[in-house]
């Protein structure tokens, strides 16, 4: 990106920034009027970016084509090849790509955690599309830390929060006395397996490349972001939703409390809120005392919303995140919505393995009479709470 490119990008960032700071200050005129001209040197930094990038294409249009015909003509397409190695594994045939490592490339210490015969791990291109596809819609995973590890176990030695004491007085050649050493706690983890199977008709085979890996990242990224929903919800619960921790939130106050009071205050200051869809509308649905509603959008992002215009608000389903209910299941008489406030990186993370890999069956179970083939997934990661006290789960009461 050239110079002025780049200086145009900071004074867009610094205008938000001001613009951030006027909001915290309550001075909203003052921010639309920096937002509005942040909004101006936006369209400038696009028209200019988009001017760079044609002159930037015209001169390797011609490299990237003559690249592409030497790559064409030396190794297959890493889609085909990879398809072409899928279909190899179900019809029990040899793969002709031998340019691409694929079958049987996983092997781990572990012997339960290698691929047996039949078995592919996905390429790396591949796996990041299916990566991005999972961090779409009501991804939890993009709200907590999430750190790639290389191997299947180990620990992080973390730093407990304590309270701060300063330094004694020390007179003119006197001792120094001794301070009290940092605490430390250790944390470890060890990645387990999860996965799943999925059955494909033999016309699948059939299809296009495109086809075949279309339908193959979908269903991989929606079961792996549904597995990673389901750890980090279970994992909140487990260590911020106990009986005696929960907060009861009656309204706006019970909310400033936590904020002001319950969090660390380097910890409020990127603290957000996650909640369900009733939660939402019940929070949205608050007003001050002038009368006007509490969320409000954020004036650089307006497709986020903000509690006391500071906190951003993650939504979630009510079918992810659910609601308690209170009373008989089929005549309740209230809901509890749940809200968690805090700063959920600081508070969670997920050690990744950040390895896919996939086998095939078409003789296990049912399949052969089916005409069917098992395609078998797998990934592996484990999570862990890094600060217990980072999250506080509130709950709001309603009568049904």
């Amino acid at each position: 990106m050239p110079k002025e490119l780049r200086e145009l990008l900071n004074s867009i960032n610094n205008k938000k920034e001001e613009a951030r700071r006027l909001i915290t200050e309550n001075k909203i005129e003052e921010a639309k009027k920096i937002r509005d001209e942040a909004v101006r040197l936006q369209e400038k930094f696009d028209v200019m970016k988009d001017l760079y990038d044609d002159e930037e294409e015209e001169v390797e249009e011609q490299v990237i084509e003559d690249k592409a015909k030497v790559l064409n003509n030396k190794k297959p397409n890493v889609l085909n090849a990879f398809v072409n190695v899928f279909k190899a594994a179900v019809l029990k045939k040899a793969a002709n790509d031998k340019d691409i490592e694929i079958v049987n490339s996983m092997n781990e210490s572990d012997p339960t955690n290698g691929v047996s015969e039949g078995g592919l791990t996905v390429p790396k291109d591949i796996r990041t599309q299916i990566k991005e596809l999972r961090r779409s819609q009501d991804a939890l995973e993009n709200l907590v830390n999430v750190e790639p590890v290389a191997t299947l176990s180990g620990s992080r030695v973390i730093e407990q929060n304590a309270d701060e004491v300063p330094f004694d007085n020390v007179d003119e050649e006197e001792e120094f006395p001794e301070v009290s050493t940092p605490k430390f706690v250790n944390v470890d983890y060890k990645v387990k397996k999860k996965g799943g199977i999925l059955k494909v008709t033999r016309e699948l085979l059939q299809d296009s490349a495109e086809n075949i890996m279309g339908y193959l990242r979908k269903w991989i990224a929606k079961k792996s972001r549904t597995t990673r929903n389901f750890l980090i919800l279970n994992q909140l619960n487990t260590s911020f939703g106990a009986i005696e921790k929960v907060k009861t939130l009656v309204g706006l106050d019970d909310f400033k409390d936590i904020f002001n009071v319950d969090l660390d205050p380097a910890i409020a200051l990127t603290a957000k809120v996650l909640t369900n869809q009733n939660g939402f509308n019940w929070l949205d649905k608050l007003k001050d005392e002038e009368g006007k509603y509490v969320i409000q959008p954020n004036p650089i992002n307006k497709t986020e919303k903000l509690l006391f215009g500071l906190y951003p608000i993650v939504v979630v389903s009510k079918k992810i995140l659910k609601s308690t209910v209170v009373g008989p299941s089929e005549a309740p008489t209230g809901y509890k919505h749940p809200f968690y406030i805090g700063d959920f990186k600081e508070a969670i993370t997920i050690f990744d393995r950040e390895s896919l890999a996939i086998e095939f069956s078409t003789e296990a179970g049912d399949l052969w009479g089916k005409d069917l083939t098992g395609v078998k997934v797998r990934e592996r990661l484990d999570i862990k709470t890094i600060d217990a006290e980072a999250v506080i789960k509130g709950e709001v009461s309603v009568e049904a």
